[in-house]
């Protein structure tokens, strides 16, 4: 829904990888059960945007004749758009082991790429007439940390996000319409906080010679290249991983901006804190590990150093060593819970990016992601999915109107 002047005109959503479906005909179903309860609870007179989450099953069959064309009849008969994509997870997502599976394939590979050209072509026929709204996709942040020192890997990388790019160069040609890459960092990822995002593509995909690359790739000017790439390809910002990450919201903000990285998407998320490790901690956590996704875990020690653990039983392993330090814990929650029983979470840092957001606006793009719903613990989902959806989608507004 547009949020109107409280929130400069940015379009807020929830993703609905919160929703179980890997098939088309399981996402469709999803999105018809649910999409029109959220609607009536937050934008009852108003069109609501879709954060759209789609497999690259998913993906596939959407494409078969007349298949998009039904779902946009659908939309538009309930007062919905698309403006959004999440393309990080390529395959399966709920009821089975994600973990580190959820990066794969990356963007060293061709399947990433003909999965994200082909979301980025059923964005363009789904996106409201309105040509003021664009599209984005949010994706994986390159790799996985290991896999990123794999000898030519960041090649591979940057030569798959330029082909992409010059993808988006040609929708724009053809339609009119601008779609947007937004690289999401996540804890344990090649590109984990803003810095090393900024780093990536200053010397990977904004330099001189990336930059001529892309011009032939895209058959555009070297002298327009530039901005073409800077227009279609930006960062991710999810908040959650970035409080976990022990960023400076502002200062995080304020590099991006002066490295010219366009904040494509905003994904407002909290994460679990827990501000004084005890004994009582590794016990506290057990009830999140719920085998299906990673719980990277940030660790802040006394002095200031930061530890990274890959997940939630490594850490638990070492704990004796960590009593007293403050830990972040790459478990999405619901954000309009400052505290969860013995637990904090990193709302606090969610309403500083909001605050941020509502002085000096940060994305157009504003989407709420809590897709761990059916795996916290009961106590904690006491309501139906769109019940809680709608009561987070409330929260952010409520924080932009305040």
């Amino acid at each position: 829904m547009n949020l109107g002047p409280n929130a400069h005109g940015a379009h807020l959503t929830y993703c609905t990888n919160i929703h179980k479906g890997e098939t088309w005909a399981e996402t469709f179903a999803a999105l018809q059960r649910n999409l029109p309860s959220v609607k009536a609870a937050v934008s009852p007179n108003q069109a609501m945007g879709v954060g759209l989450r789609l497999s690259a099953l998913a993906s596939q069959q959407l494409s078969a004749p007349g298949e998009l064309q039904k779902f946009k009849d659908f939309l538009d008969g309930e007062s919905l758009y698309v403006f959004t994509i999440n393309g990080f997870p390529y395959g399966p997502f709920h009821g089975t082991r994600v973990k580190e599976d959820v990066y794969q394939p990356d963007w060293r590979f061709d399947e990433r790429l003909t999965y994200t050209n082909r979301l980025a072509d059923q964005l363009s026929y789904l996106l409201p007439a309105d040509p003021q709204i664009e599209g984005s996709i949010s994706t994986v942040p390159a790799t996985f940390r290991p896999l990123g020192s794999v000898t030519g890997a960041l090649d591979l990388i940057a030569d798959n996000l330029l082909r992409h790019a010059g993808h988006l160069v040609r929708i724009r040609e053809t339609t009119g319409r601008t779609i947007t890459l937004a690289l999401e960092p996540e804890p344990m990822c090649y590109l984990e906080t803003s810095e090393e995002l900024i780093s990536f593509m200053q010397t990977r995909i904004f330099s001189a010679a990336s930059v001529r690359q892309f011009s032939r790739l895209a058959d555009v000017t070297e002298a327009s290249a530039e901005a073409a790439l800077r227009r279609h390809l930006g960062i991710c910002y999810d908040v959650c991983h970035a409080a976990i990450e022990f960023e400076d919201a502002a200062a995080s903000i304020g590099r991006l901006r002066s490295a010219g990285i366009g904040i494509h998407k905003l994904q407002l998320s909290a994460a679990l804190k827990i501000a004084q490790v005890d004994a009582e901690t590794a016990r506290h956590l057990q009830r999140f590990d719920d085998g299906v996704y990673l719980h990277q875990v940030v660790e802040r020690r006394t002095d200031g150093t930061l530890v990274r653990y890959l997940d939630l039983q490594p850490a638990i392993s070492g704990i004796g060593k960590s009593i007293g330090s403050e830990w972040r814990v790459h478990c999405h929650v619901p954000v309009f819970m400052q505290k969860l029983p013995e637990l904090g979470t990193t709302q606090d840092f969610l309403r500083e990016i909001l605050a941020l957001h509502k002085a000096e606006p940060i994305s157009n793009h504003l989407e709420v992601e809590t897709y761990t719903f059916d795996v916290l613990p009961a106590e904690l989902r006491q309501v139906d999915v769109a019940t809680a959806v709608a009561r987070e989608l409330e929260w952010v507004k409520g924080e932009l109107a305040s």
